[in-house]
């Protein structure tokens, strides 16, 4: 079937290219430059040899990333689908290999090419000369050779390829080693399989006059490659593992793609962009065909059209857009959802890209996100859009797990079984343990009634067949949205998987009482509070400022961070310093619950309505960290006593020596040396040291 493609394989450089630039994280791009998968090799041309041995105007091209190891091509395999095989197949083995296409054409891709099938294939009788050397090499068909990978046909290099190796021992093929490897020391290890690069050997050849003895792999490489386009028997290459990707599907949901296909000619024409968007028709009945045509086809009035620039008859395209066509951009109406006359304003777009954090799951690696980086490129060369990437970060979130499960083992008898005695545990029964009849015993989890058991303890995904789902409605019924909210985040840093413990949110939803009575007070005698909150409008004492802004100043980091859990920390920090304050000043709390709202947006809202304000928070500034109260203002000062350092104290920058005099008095440390004692002079130097020198004279004498 003839289908639509978008062409996404000519922009496969720059979508390797353009990922050095990308904040994402480097197992994803990864991903995305294994399956673009691009090569650096030759194209070879191998002559097809007739009955007699001699060279037909037939050539076999194979692609190599190994042009180093060409004299050791001892056999081909060319692809069951290969076009010429029908061409060169013997008599005489036709009929095998027309059984092997049958039988390889009922598996897939994929279980064509596991490693760890046996390699199965046929001989097609016919024969190849090996360019470098002129030797005939033999022909097979095999299925882990795909046609729709580089040219369908391979040179097999045994003694330097697993794969082949396999393949040549099954089949009795010969196995040239042309690659040493420096660091094998034996004739033994010599004669093994070896994949990588080292020193070439027995690569020459007086007839072709290629020689590349002694060279190194790379070396070898770029002379065959030269030697190839001199004598015409190839060239350099570059291969990708990337194919162009299929548009259209044969449904009737998704986005008519706008081709007309004359009636006269069968030539395909755009629809004009003045008929954009081209909109799917109503039908009743959207089910198959079932003449291979899509369901579009049933409407007939819809189908049937003319071409409004020539005036002639035509069909319109049946096919439909995949998903894709909607999600590959969708980004970019969320800046300008509500324009009619163009995709997104010029202006809009400048301002708001690329997208500074998408957040999602690593499934997304070589669909969504690969797509769309295709897609936002097509509108970068078209001057739709002004970046050349969609999203400059990348987020995988992890995901939260059951709750542990503790398992343990029976034997025959029905005795426990220690996890850590058995190593054939898979033998016995297995039973889940419940939580209250488990304890911890040092690093591990032990049964309550037999300590000497030990438990094997595991979280897994949350699904209703190990019935460890936790219902999120449950959840916000019994302690509130905004503490199931808090808990998520407060469980770990975002990018790891967390285990679900539903002990642990009742900890963050304390601290949302103690947060409400901070600003609201405790409650009345019924259990109600009173409307308002008991901040006052005094000023801030400089305490409290410096209380505020470093927890600004932390949560605001560990946001940009996405380190939520640490933010809450911080949060919770300056509510306990807070408790310690005779008042609570306005202009604390009301920053405190803005800082507050991104985690606990509904409580927050509440405070700040019963604050005195009429609008949402939503529409406040963010609160930002003022730099003079983050400064450290306090200093350790040593105390010497006549000139030997006995302690240090911590005082306020600009302290005077009385104040530094009367702490170190006070110190546990200290007053043994000072109490009691005459004092005949200080030395004090701010910020650096206090020296009090004790009068000798009434210095009491003690003994040992």
């Amino acid at each position: 079937m003839r289908q639509w493609m978008l062409k996404i394989t000519a922009y496969a450089d720059r979508l390797l290219e353009d990922l050095d630039e990308l904040e994402w994280p480097e197992s994803i791009k990864e991903m995305q430059r294994n399956w673009i998968g691009r090569s650096e090799g030759a194209e070879l041309n191998f002559s097809i040899l007739d009955g007699q041995g001699q060279e037909t105007d037939k050539n076999i091209t194979v692609y190599t990333t190994r042009p180093d190891t060409l004299f050791g091509a001892t056999y081909m395999v060319v692809a069951p689908e290969h076009h010429l095989l029908s061409y060169f197949v013997t008599a005489e083995q036709k009929h095998q290999v027309e059984e092997y296409k049958d039988f390889a054409s009922r598996k897939s891709d994929l279980e064509r090419t596991e490693l760890q099938k046996e390699k199965t294939g046929v001989f097609t009788g016919c024969y190849a000369k090996n360019p470098a050397n002129g030797d005939a090499i033999p022909i097979w068909v095999a299925d882990y050779v795909l046609a729709s990978y580089g040219t369908g046909a391979i040179m097999a290099v045994p003694a330097h390829d697993t794969r082949d190796n396999e393949f040549a021992l099954k089949y009795n093929i010969p196995i040239k080693w042309v690659v040493r490897n420096e660091a094998n020391s034996s004739e033994e290890e010599a004669k093994q399989v070896f994949a990588g690069v080292g020193i070439i050997e027995n690569s020459s050849s007086v007839e072709t006059g290629l020689d590349i003895n002694q060279l190194s792999s790379k070396e070898a490489a770029l002379k065959v490659i030269e030697w190839a386009e001199r004598t015409g028997n190839g060239k350099k290459k570059v291969n990708y593992k990337l194919r162009d990707w299929l548009f259209a599907r044969q449904r009737y949901w998704g986005e008519p793609i706008p081709i007309l296909i004359l009636d006269e000619s069968g030539e395909t024409i755009a629809v004009s962009e003045s008929e954009l968007p081209l909109t799917l028709p109503e039908l009743n009945d959207f089910t198959p065909t079932g003449t291979g045509e899509p369901p579009l086809s049933k409407a007939v009035s819809w189908v049937n059209t003319v071409d409004h620039a020539t005036g002639k008859s035509a069909k319109r395209e049946t096919s439909t857009m995949p998903q894709w066509a909607g999600s590959c951009w969708y980004y970019l109406r969320f800046m300008d959802p509500k324009n009619t006359e163009a995709l997104v304003d010029k202006e809009k777009e400048k301002y708001w890209s690329p997208v500074d954090v998408y957040v999602g799951g690593a499934e997304h690696a070589v669909l969504h996100l690969l797509y769309s980086r295709f897609w936002h490129k097509v509108l970068y060369d078209i001057g739709v859009v002004s970046t050349k990437e969609p999203f400059k970060c990348v987020i995988n979130q992890g995901i939260i797990l059951g709750e542990v499960q503790y398992t343990a083992w029976k034997d025959q008898e029905g005795n426990y079984v220690s996890a850590d005695t058995e190593e054939r545990l898979n033998e016995h029964q297995q039973v889940t343990i419940p939580e209250e009849k488990v304890m911890k015993s040092g690093d591990h989890f032990v049964l309550k009634e037999d300590p000497s058991i030990r438990l094997i303890p595991r979280s897994y995904k949350m699904s209703k067949s190990r019935g460890n789902v936790v219902n999120p409605d449950d959840v916000v019924l019994e302690y509130g949205a905004d503490s199931l909210r808090l808990y998520e985040m407060f469980m770990g840093p975002f990018r790891d998987s967390k285990t679900w413990n539903t002990s642990g949110i009742e900890g963050v939803h304390r601290f949302l009482a103690r947060t409400w009575r901070l600003v609201i007070g405790s409650p009345q005698s019924d259990g109600s509070f009173k409307d308002g909150t008991i901040v006052t409008d005094d000023e801030p004492t400089l305490e409290q400022l410096r209380s505020l802004h470093k927890c600004i100043a932390k949560v605001t980091e560990e946001i940009e961070s996405t380190r939520f859990n640490t933010g809450i920390s911080g949060m919770m920090e300056f509510v306990n310093a807070a408790y310690k304050w005779n008042n609570q000043p306005r202009g604390i709390i009301e920053s405190f619950v803005l800082l507050l709202s991104p985690y606990a947006p509904h409580m927050a809202e509440e405070l700040w309505s019963r604050l005195g304000h009429s609008n949402s928070l939503a529409y406040e500034s963010f609160p930002k960290a003022d730099p003079e109260f983050l400064k450290d203002t306090t200093i350790v000062l040593p105390v010497q006593i006549n000139g030997k350092t006995r302690g240090t104290i911590e005082v306020e920058e600009g302290c005077s020596e009385d104040d530094a005099f009367a702490l170190a008095s006070q110190d546990k440390k200290l007053e043994k040396y000072l109490d009691g004692q005459s004092i005949k002079k200080r030395i004090y130097v701010p910020g650096k040291i206090l020296n009090v020198i004790l009068d000798r004279t009434n210095v009491k004498a003690t003994t040992k």
